[in-house]
């Protein structure tokens, strides 16, 4: 049985052939996670002298910014982080003017960018992405197309296999 290419879930492989071991630096997984801190460590020292900031609370303004119906939980998941670290970072955020809390339905928190912190948003994801388009200068379009599939199926895939994990 042959299985699509363009398939975002595992099937049996057509003439699968025994294949050694990868070492732990050929690993997709490793080089993909190594990729990513190499990047986001990048980022952290650019966003730290520019804003004042921590990669945390990048992301938490960036994602409140582009979606303020965010509650800590939400935002949490969507972010990586554990709820009391995510309290933690919303909570300097809230000292340091960039973020209000503002009462939500039920016992909710609804989080919203202050005047201040859209202001450090604004910076924030136009220094993102001028270095998205840095990153993005060495792939031709078809590379950048073939990235941009990829990263779509292996976000699905991954998502079944930690589902089917837990």
């Amino acid at each position: 049985m042959t299985t699509n290419p363009d398939a975002a879930t595992p099937g049996p492989r057509a003439e699968a052939s025994p294949r050694a071991s990868l070492s732990i630096s050929e690993l997709l997984s490793y080089r993909l996670s190594r990729l990513a801190n190499l990047i986001s460590g990048s980022a952290a020292l650019r966003y730290r002298r520019e804003f004042d900031v921590s990669l945390a609370e990048w992301r938490t303004l960036a994602l409140i910014g582009e979606d303020p119906s965010f509650t800590v939980n939400r935002l949490a998941r969507r972010a990586g982080l554990d709820k009391a670290q995510m309290s933690r970072v919303v909570t300097k955020l809230t000292e340091r003017g960039l973020l209000a809390r503002e009462l939500g339905p039920g016992r909710t928190t609804r989080l919203r960018l202050t005047r201040k912190g859209s202001g450090v948003y604004r910076g924030l994801i136009a220094a993102a992405n001028e270095r998205d388009e840095a990153l993005r200068v060495c792939l031709t379009e078809e590379e950048s197309a073939a990235l941009e599939s990829a990263l779509r199926k292996l976000d699905t895939l991954a998502r079944a296999m930690r589902r089917s994990e837990e």
